[in-house]
């Protein structure tokens, strides 16, 4: 949506106006800058995701059928991996409910940790990590386990799928030889990003500034409610000059508190399209998709595993460097892809259930950042 003429005037009135390589609006005057002036650290990257579940022979055969590699397998314990170098993607603990446990992010070196463990007054300690490395352990104003890892000794690379060799136009680049991709999981190369869900958005978001140096490529806002700042944020790592994905970790407000989904980065389309085939024909539920989204523009596939978490595929995401500035856009169902089906009930957490409006009466009640305004201003939102 274009801004008016004010707006584009506030725009350069700031001194730093928006490129517009990636929203039609930039910021107006005293909004938040969507990063920290003098962050702790700057993580570069997320490591993996901590997760608990009672059945871990499942779980491997969910993993195996979305397209993880294992890293390493006990009675206790399942890491999951990609093809890339590096760390793993995942670690499922064996626990008598199935739970998300929190995020573990990228360190750049030993000396972050210890400067992040000095500030915030913790400690480090060993990682239990294949490969071994050195953590320090943290609660964000959430309340979920964050956790920064420099890792010891990597993982090195697995064999990958190629991508698909494309004809587009006057560029002929296969001949003679068909297009036949085969009906197999699409292969996971790496972990792209979390999506959370929090009652205290704005403390947050600053929290993940200010501690981890973590910068906002989108804002999203609820119509109307602008000037009482975003609802979601779209957040990567500050790399300087070097291209980082539009989104590390993406958080929204709500009446709940917790995992929405992980996203795996893979192949190309026929990567997705045909893991997805394979996952359709073993009775997983597609959540959403195959579509691609405005912000970040990931092409997507999003799943349901057996425990009810969403994991999505996806393919050719944006990259940006430390210069771009954060986009504003307004928060909407309809935003949310450029093409593909309609964004699902499932998929936009927008079923009814008693538990949902227990949820949603315990927020409503309780010390946090959604009131009856905000509530309806995201009900409009998944509506429109």
């Amino acid at each position: 949506m274009p801004g008016t003429r004010a707006q584009e005037v506030g725009r350069k009135d700031l001194g730093t106006p928006h490129q517009d390589l990636h929203s039609a609006q930039g910021a107006l005057r005293g909004e938040h800058p969507g990063r920290s002036r003098n962050p702790v650290i700057k993580v570069v990257d997320l490591a993996w995701l901590e997760f608990e579940k009672p059945d871990l022979d499942r779980a491997e055969v969910f993993a195996r059928d979305f397209g993880f590699a294992i890293a390493a397998r006990t009675e206790g314990e399942l890491w999951m991996r990609g093809t890339f170098a590096g760390s793993p993607c995942m670690v499922i603990r064996k626990g008598r409910a199935s739970r998300f446990i929190g995020p573990v992010f990228k360190a750049a070196d030993q000396a972050d940790l210890d400067r992040l463990a000095r500030v915030t007054g913790s400690s480090v300690r060993e990682a239990d990590v294949p490969g071994g490395g050195r953590a320090v352990g943290l609660l964000d104003p959430s309340g979920f386990p964050v956790r920064v890892v420099h890792c010891g000794e990597d993982l090195p690379a697995l064999p990958e799928q190629r991508p698909r060799l494309l004809n587009t136009g006057t560029d002929q680049r296969r001949v003679n030889a068909m297009q036949r991709p085969p009906r197999e999981p699409s292969r996971i190369q790496r972990l792209g990003h979390v999506v959370l869900e929090t009652r205290v958005f704005r403390r947050a978001l600053d929290w993940y500034l200010d501690t981890l140096g973590m910068i906002v490529s989108d804002f999203l806002f609820l119509d109307g409610q602008r000037d009482r700042g975003p609802t979601m944020a779209f957040i990567r790592c500050d790399r300087g000059r070097q291209p980082a994905d539009h989104h590390t970790l993406a958080m929204h407000l709500g009446p709940g508190t917790g995992y929405v989904h992980s996203a795996y980065q893979v192949t190309d389309l026929d990567s997705i399209a045909a893991g997805g085939e394979y996952l359709a024909e073993r009775g997983y539920q597609r959540s959403w998709g195959i579509g691609r989204h405005i912000q970040g523009s990931q092409l997507f596939d999003y799943w349901r595993d057996p425990d009810r978490f969403m994991l999505e595929h996806f393919a050719d995401g944006d990259l940006f460097s430390c210069d771009v500035e954060p986009g504003w856009a307004p928060m909407s169902a309809g935003g949310l892809a450029q093409w593909g089906p309609p964004a699902t009930r499932d998929f936009l957490g927008t079923n009814a259930s008693p538990a949902k409006l227990r949820e949603v009466m315990r927020a409503l009640r309780g010390d946090n950042e959604l009131d009856p305004a905000r509530l309806l201003g995201l009900m409009k939102a998944m509506n429109s």
